[in-house]
């Protein structure tokens, strides 16, 4: 907001705009468009040379509305990968890590539906023991050059500013329905764009 008016500015504008029409689009989806391209968007990541190359990856843990990223857990807790996923507390977020497919399940659920550790369980923050290489990122829409349209909060921009001033700016990959897609979105210079955009092309839809 405006400091000297309490007002949107025209960027915040449009951004709200723009997230109150994706969310209808996204909100016609039914589960199984969601499950059918959130398998093709995971067969996408698994088959890039950049995830393979990566030890320290980070995902999210999607809510109903984003494409599933179960399976992509799965396949870096069975593989070589050290996993590391989002624990929010208040208006911070760091990335911790998962050792096992066991101790994701025992992790309680958040009222959004989503596990993380608990605000005692005192993991710490990726960035303390040695940075990620890679992160899954989430958001409500991209375009195809990566510009991104999160929910708000700045918690990835965040995040990702801070991995900028270590000096190690992991890789960021967005995953996406083709709903999520457009042209253009209203970026500031606090945004940080992603590198790629995996999403079903329209013809693998048909």
């Amino acid at each position: 907001m405006s400091r000297m008016t309490g007002t949107l500015t025209p960027i915040q504008l449009a951004k709200a705009a723009l997230r109150k029409e994706i969310k209808i689009r996204l909100a016609n989806m039914t589960d199984g468009e969601r499950e059918r391209q959130s398998d093709i968007v995971t067969q996408k990541l698994l088959q890039l040379p950049m995830l393979k190359s990566s030890h320290r990856v980070s995902l999210y843990l999607n809510m109903n509305d984003e494409v599933q990223t179960i399976g992509i857990l799965k396949h870096l807790l069975a593989s070589d990968h050290a996993c590391f996923i989002p624990h929010y507390s208040g208006s911070c977020m760091k990335m911790v890590q998962l050792k096992s497919w066991e101790d994701y399940l025992s992790l309680p659920e958040t009222k959004w539906k989503i596990k993380q550790p608990k605000n005692t369980d005192d993991r710490p923050d990726a960035l303390e023991t040695g940075g990620l290489d890679l992160i899954l990122v989430p958001g409500l829409g991209f375009t195809r050059k990566g510009d991104r349209l999160g929910r708000g909060k700045g918690y990835y921009d965040s995040y990702v500013r801070k991995c900028e001033e270590t000096g190690k700016r992991p890789l960021l990959i967005a995953l996406a329905f083709y709903e999520q897609i457009c042209d253009t979105i209203p970026v500031s210079e606090m945004d940080r764009a992603v590198d790629v955009v995996l999403f079903p092309e329209k013809d693998e839809l048909d």
